[in-house]
């Protein structure tokens, strides 16, 4: 709303100016068809098989960000332990098609516990992911969500919040890396699971097979956006955004703001578990150095610099940010990391609302700088 003054000195307020009515239905269906146009049709087309496996990786990070903006954008939960949950669905995946390439060549065991193992049985909790209907579900996704359940569920109920709620989620990431990293017999330890050659049958060094994964990534990555939108419309998005602003009233008006955040924590989980089972396939790595504290910070700052309010900013953020870690960190390996952490600062400092809010904060000061009641130009 605008408000005016007229020459006889009384004041009038106009109406905002907005789209049409059917415009505005067809607006987000309309921003969904042109990302599936952009993501299957025209990257295909355009980028080379290399470009092409870099574009996967960063929808990877994208799909974390999905989850970052429901949790944080939407709910004020600082989430600096997306590496813990994106680890457990990549390490889920990657034992498993390390199984299945030992099978394919006759052997019983990976080949890192050949060299590494202390003996020549698999170990018992290995098993169950030779499974692939295991791996491909309950570990990748179910997993994540029940250790955040788990770990919401005391956190919640505590009213934990704030910087003590980061805080406990980023030691729980570094404690996780750490752990793996000592397991260097069943797990890899520092160089993790690498060198993955199948994906369910599929031959990862083909260009065909690679740009199937993609295409898989890039489509999960559109469909969790469109599940992410209609939760933020719901009645749960709204009660998950006045738990966010009011979590006192919340409670007064007779809901409990706790389950109310354990479910968006819980689906965040299960969000980036799922990235970091894409993730194995796209790359064809996964180690502690992806999972530990650094990444972690990095799924926020992705979402900040976009805009976490906003699941388009977020993800085109993390797109961003990743592209730019990329590309700077080959020039500047030992400065990047002082790079990232400007830009969380830059984001939270000055532009809280990411590059998202960018056109609605410059038409705010328009606004003030011309409007005759505030005092400004005429």
């Amino acid at each position: 709303m605008t408000t005016t003054t007229s020459p006889a000195g009384t004041t009038a307020t106009e109406p905002p100016v907005t789209a049409p009515p059917f415009l505005e239905r067809f607006r987000v269906p309309g921003a969904f068809l042109l990302g599936a146009v952009l993501l299957l049709g025209i990257a295909p087309l355009v980028l080379s098989d290399f470009r092409l496996n870099l574009l996967a990786k960063y929808l990877c990070y994208a799909v974390v960000a999905v989850g970052v903006s429901l949790a944080w954008g939407r709910g004020g939960l600082l989430v600096l332990g997306q590496g813990v949950f994106f680890g457990l669905g990549g390490y889920a995946m990657a034992m498993h098609l390390k199984l299945a390439d030992a099978a394919v060549t006759g052997q019983t065991l990976p080949d890192f516990m050949q060299l590494y193992g202390t003996g020549d049985a698999l170990p018992w909790w290995w098993k169950p992911f030779a499974d692939p209907a295991f791996a491909a579900l309950a570990a990748t996704v179910l997993l994540p969500m029940a250790v955040a359940t788990l770990l919401g569920f005391f956190v919640f109920r505590r009213r934990v919040k704030g910087a003590y709620f980061a805080i406990l989620s980023q030691a729980l990431a570094a404690a996780f890396a750490v752990w793996l990293v000592g397991q260097q017999a069943t797990t890899g330890g520092t160089n993790g699971l690498t060198d993955i050659q199948g994906f369910f049958g599929y031959d990862l060094d083909d260009p065909v097979n690679q740009r199937m994964v993609y295409l898989i990534v890039a489509g999960v990555l559109l469909l969790l956006m469109a599940a992410a939108r209609q939760l933020f419309v719901s009645r749960y998005g709204e009660l998950l955004v006045a738990v966010r602003d009011s979590e006192e009233r919340v409670r007064f008006l007779g809901y409990n703001p706790a389950n109310v955040k354990l479910v968006a924590y819980v689906v965040a989980a299960g969000m980036a578990g799922l990235a970091g089972a894409l993730f194995v396939p796209a790359v064809g790595i996964i180690s502690p150095a992806l999972i530990g504290i650094v990444p972690s910070i990095g799924f926020v700052i992705g979402a900040a610099v976009g805009g976490r309010a906003s699941l388009l900013g977020a993800v085109l953020g993390a797109v961003a940010v990743a592209w730019t870690q990329s590309t700077l960190s080959d020039a500047y390996p030992a400065a990047w990391t002082y790079l990232q952490g400007l830009l969380f600062v830059v984001a939270v400092g000055f532009l809280p609302g990411g590059l998202a809010s960018l056109v609605t904060v410059l038409r705010r000061k328009r606004r003030t700088t011309h409007d005759p009641v505030t005092g400004g130009a005429a």
